[in-house]
């Protein structure tokens, strides 16, 4: 079954407009058929730049989305819409109202309050710094100041990860595993609950592997994608982190955001970035 009818999102933030993306994304990924154009308005401060953007609407086409944290915004959008036929959702109001209820409170109404730059700001940037500078193993005294340890054969996400975990305020530092090369000393005296083994299934390293070697024109049947090269590694591996006492996570076909989930809650952390603060 095919897209037979034009379908725009327009994502509209008086901020930089990743929560709404992200939730309109989520929700499209349901319909694998579907072609979208999506449109994003970020950074949405007064009532005339608002109108313009949604002038632009297509009644039978558009479908706005936004989180306007400031009132007098949303009821614009919502009116406009309305009045116009256009089919909207307000991803901000439902929630603060609810909140409200609850607590009694009034929301600030403050545009990018999520993204302030205050003290957990600028300690994500320095785990992200922190997480490029201790990749792959390039200095080893990083793995005793990390909050988190990941060891792994080639190809089990070790350097995305380690971003990813970064941008929760994490600082990360990660470590290639091959069977020739020497294990730094400094990693026998992480606590082992900081380190974390990453596995992966022989199959799909090796179609990763030749993948990688394909798009690099190189010849695709190298030891690096031999099977029997990759078992080896893998148990290896799987040696080492018997010997340390780490968890164990096998990454196979799992997203990069399953995965860090896994980690965080097999260290008694929440995903959520604002309350995760450095593993003491």
């Amino acid at each position: 079954m095919t897209q037979s009818t034009p379908l725009t999102l327009f994502v509209i933030s008086d901020s930089v407009g990743q929560t709404a993306l992200q939730l309109a994304q989520a929700a499209l990924a349901q319909y694998p058929d579907l072609k979208p154009d999506i449109v994003r308005f970020p950074f949405i401060h007064t009532a005339d730049k608002l109108t313009d953007v949604l002038s632009k609407a297509v009644p039978t086409e558009t479908i706005v989305v936004h989180t306007l944290a400031t009132k007098e915004l949303a009821d614009i959008a919502e009116t406009y819409c309305q009045t116009n036929q256009i089919a909207s959702f307000d991803m901000m109001s439902p929630v603060t109202k609810l909140i409200t209820a609850k607590t009694e409170l009034q929301p600030s109404g403050e545009a990018g309050a999520l993204h302030h730059l205050n003290d957990r700001y600028f300690d994500r940037i320095s785990a992200m710094e922190f997480a490029v500078m201790y990749d792959d193993g390039k200095d080893p005294k990083g793995f005793l100041e990390a909050d988190i340890v990941l060891l792994g054969v080639s190809r089990t996400s070790k350097t995305p990860l380690s971003l990813f975990l970064a941008n929760r305020n994490l600082k990360v530092a990660n470590l290639p595993i091959v069977p020739q090369a020497h294990i730094p000393d400094e990693i026998w005296h992480v606590d082992p609950k900081k380190v974390i083994g990453l596995m992966n299934s022989p199959e799909v390293l090796n179609n990763i592997r030749r993948e990688r070697m394909i798009a690099y024109g190189l010849n695709p049947d190298t030891t690096y994608s031999d099977m029997d090269e990759i078992k080896a590694e893998l148990a290896f591996a799987q040696d080492l982190y018997d010997k340390i006492g780490c968890q164990v996570i096998n990454v196979a076909n799992r997203s990069i955001e399953e995965t860090a989930t896994i980690i965080l809650e097999q260290m008694g952390l929440d995903f959520a970035d604002s309350t995760v603060d450095h593993v003491n």
